[in-house]
């Protein structure tokens, strides 16, 4: 599950970043991005906040982030993004683009440009966000590229730290879930929804990034990051009825269908496609499980929200709107 720094394995956390670090956040609006600029905030970080949206990033603005626009397609935005930046977190992603930020863009070719403007600008550490499965013979070229990347990263000369989180829990258990349960009372399933899966809180992977960025040396040079238990998609949309004390109905689209919809979509909405064809593979065409929630727990100290505790704060807040 993890590749400690063998002097961290040791001796545990050593020397945090200072005052004199100038952390650079690419995705800072995302659902990973956030949570790490609001940590870093907090411990009085300097944070360059990179955003596509940065009209979208006014409460990390009013927390002291330097908020800078810029795009993983732009090279010279990201040579600028790292001018002065002594550490970088690469949070973004475009698995669902399309046109000119498609995931061959985003995710492959500006990822290389950003890890090049990093080297070039002397940053000091590179903590990249990959996906727990990432492989070179995935179903999916989303997860194909990922691991790319991991390889280029780890050609760089960098000083690189890699995490593989699960899917997140806020899109993967409630935006592509629970929020048409609750919405609609239909949860809309792709195939049986029976695949076991596993979910994190993109908060809780934000304390792992943290410690990857600041401490020195990492506590972890490669990490696997996931919660508690495995669940289907049509578990999780029963978890939202039940807390939500309603009788959801569900829709099942044949995975025989969602295969043909994807080949369809694919040349107006690559993203889409991406999507449609990672829910309809066959429950075992890749694992997307994971049981080593508890060890992280034990091993560094950072509790792992349980996605009945996530469910039911997502049936809270749709309550009081």
């Amino acid at each position: 599950m993890t590749s400690a720094h063998p002097r961290a394995a040791a001796a545990g956390p050593q020397t945090a970043a200072t005052d004199r670090e100038k952390v650079l956040v690419v995705g800072a609006t995302g659902a990973l991005g956030r949570p790490v600029v609001r940590l870093l905030r907090e411990r009085g970080i300097a944070v360059r906040a990179f955003s596509r949206h940065p009209e979208q990033a006014a409460d990390l603005a009013a927390l002291g982030a330097d908020v800078m626009a810029g795009d993983l397609t732009d090279a010279s935005s990201l040579q600028r993004a790292c001018s002065g930046a002594t550490r970088v977190l690469a949070a973004a992603h475009a698995i669902m683009g399309r046109g000119r930020w498609r995931s061959e863009a985003v995710d492959d070719l500006g990822h290389r440009d950003l890890i090049a403007a990093a080297r070039a600008a002397g940053v000091a550490r590179f903590v990249y966000t990959s996906a727990l499965g990432a492989a070179p013979g995935h179903a999916v070229d989303f997860f194909r590229t990922k691991h790319a990347i991991e390889q280029v990263l780890a050609a760089s000369g960098l000083d690189a730290v890699v995490l593989r989180p699960t899917a997140f829990m806020e899109h993967h258990v409630h935006n592509f879930n629970g929020k048409a349960v609750l919405d609609k009372g239909k949860a809309q399933i792709i195939g049986p929804g029976t695949k076991p899966r596993n979910f994190v809180c993109a908060a809780d992977v934000a304390r792992f990034a943290v410690r990857a960025l600041l401490e020195d040396p990492p506590p972890f040079r490669e990490l696997a990051i996931g919660g508690h238990g495995n669940h289907g998609n049509a578990e999780v949309a029963s978890m939202y009825a039940r807390a939500a004390g309603i009788t959801a109905r569900a829709s099942h689209l044949p995975r025989g269908v969602a295969r043909l919809i994807a080949t369809v979509a694919r040349p107006v909405h690559p993203g889409m496609a991406r999507i449609m064809t990672l829910l309809s593979l066959p429950d075992g065409a890749s694992d997307e499980r994971f049981d080593g929630a508890a060890e992280l727990e034990a091993r560094y100290g950072i509790p792992l929200m349980r996605i009945e505790d996530f469910v039911q704060r997502q049936v809270d807040t749709h309550r009081s709107r």
